[in-house]
């Protein structure tokens, strides 16, 4: 036990005061900030640009759509001063003139007279389709700001052939609901819906990143103290699976540091949020936080050491099996494209964390330390699928450990090429 701490206490001091950690401990409250505040405050102040009317509108409908069109887009916004936004110009053509017209607004658009061109035909004025081509056909607000008023005038043509007065339809049509989501399970009201969905994508991004970053930083040391014949002289002394435990358990130490500093840094910039939000121009966010009970947070903790536990014994073997860098990426490509396999369905995770999918997700051993936080702060999931997903990664973490400590005891001392997998077998056998 002495020999594995000393180990552990090794590891974890050399870490914590490397430099490169305590600039990731202290920029990643700052980096958190920027990824879930910042484009929320851009996403409210979003419009479109004062150029998205500098168009040309090829009418070819065979009705008053195209001038109807561009009437709209000739509106100033709430915001906007009369005679700001640039004014649509209308190019009315026959079906067999649309190329030709398409031509020159091209010509036009190259040439930075306009910004884009619409083309109307008579499946819009059916409510069918309508095309746009331009520099801003990327530019959300503009392309929103086209469809909408090619969507209203397509209405108010419809509502106006039925006979219903034009003031009447403006006025009945021009409606925008807001809809403040709020979650509600068996326990009653939750907080907000796009908070709860944050705090998951936040867990889980954290996760992610800690299991990713510190389990190669195990396989880096693991493979240099190999190379420079390091590990030769501390077997002696220490045995190979308290060795590897007390790298192991080193490098969780230093993530869990790394979280609870961060934890504690976000829940200070929580408290002190008003003046950041007055010194952006906001008054609150769109959406409220979730309130975290102490039981998420050591379910989550739980998860966090089982998964790292999970992966950082296998790049520990990684490290132990190779003996130059360009190997080292190779042979640690299943680890990575295990765990890489979490973020790739964190987005199916997110559309339907209730479905089948994402409970078969939530218990498989190398996604669960990912995805179950996930999934728990986004829904509630029943006790027997957290513990059920507990069991799971409990299971892959002990044979993991079991396969990675012989692999690690005969690859610390074997050096020239990488093993095959035959030989990795013939290793467990002969370590066991």
């Amino acid at each position: 036990m002495a020999k594995l701490w000393a180990v552990i206490r090794r590891e974890y001091i050399e870490r914590v005061r490397s430099k490169w950690f305590l600039i990731g401990t202290f920029l990643g409250p700052v980096f958190m900030l920027a990824i879930t505040i910042l484009p929320a405050v851009m996403a409210s102040k979003t419009r479109a640009s004062s150029t998205s009317g500098n168009i040309v509108i090829i009418d070819a409908s065979g009705t008053e759509l195209g001038a109807r069109v561009q009437a709209r887009l000739s509106i100033p916004g709430p915001e906007e001063a009369p005679g700001t936004k640039a004014v649509p110009s209308l190019k009315v053509v026959a079906r067999a003139g649309i190329a030709a017209a398409e031509s020159l607004a091209t010509k036009a658009v190259i040439a930075k007279d306009r910004v884009g061109y619409l083309v109307l035909t008579d499946s819009t004025a059916l409510g069918q389709r309508t095309r746009y081509a331009g520099r801003n056909a990327s530019t959300m607000s503009d392309m929103q700001l086209v469809r909408d008023a090619v969507r209203q005038t397509v209405l108010s043509m419809r509502f106006e052939k039925e006979g219903i007065d034009r003031a009447k339809i403006e006025l009945l049509s021009a409606v925008r609901i807001q809809i403040d989501a709020e979650r509600l399970d068996e326990r009653g009201r939750g907080n907000s819906g796009i908070g709860s969905l944050i705090l998951g994508y936040l867990v889980a991004f954290l996760l992610y990143m800690m299991i990713a970053l510190y389990g190669q930083s195990i396989l880096r040391g693991v493979m240099e103290e190999k190379t420079t014949r390091v590990a030769e002289v501390v077997v002696a002394s220490v045995p190979t699976d308290t060795l590897l435990a007390g790298k192991v358990l080193g490098g969780g130490a230093v993530g869990i540091t790394q979280q609870l500093i961060w934890v504690l840094c976000g829940l200070g910039l929580y408290v002190v949020r008003e003046p950041i939000f007055k010194a952006l121009g906001v008054d609150q966010l769109p959406f409220s936080m979730p309130s975290v009970s102490l039981a998420f947070v050591g379910i989550v903790m739980l998860f966090y050491i089982l998964g790292f536990l999970f992966y950082a014994s296998l790049f520990a073997a990684v490290g132990a099996m190779v003996s130059n860098q360009e190997d080292a990426q190779q042979a640690s490509m299943p680890v990575m494209v295990l765990l890489v396999f979490s973020v790739i369905f964190m987005q199916p995770m997110l559309l339907a964390p209730q479905g089948n999918f994402a409970r078969l997700l939530s218990i498989f051993p190398s996604s669960a330390p990912i995805l179950m936080p996930l999934r728990m702060s986004m829904v509630q999931v029943p006790w027997y699928e957290v513990v059920g997903s507990i069991a799971s990664v409990a299971v892959a973490c002990l044979l993991s450990i079991w396969v990675s400590a012989r692999i690690y005891r005969v690859g610390l001392l074997m050096y020239g090429k990488r093993p095959s997998i035959r030989e990795l077998v013939r290793w467990v056998r002969y370590a066991g």
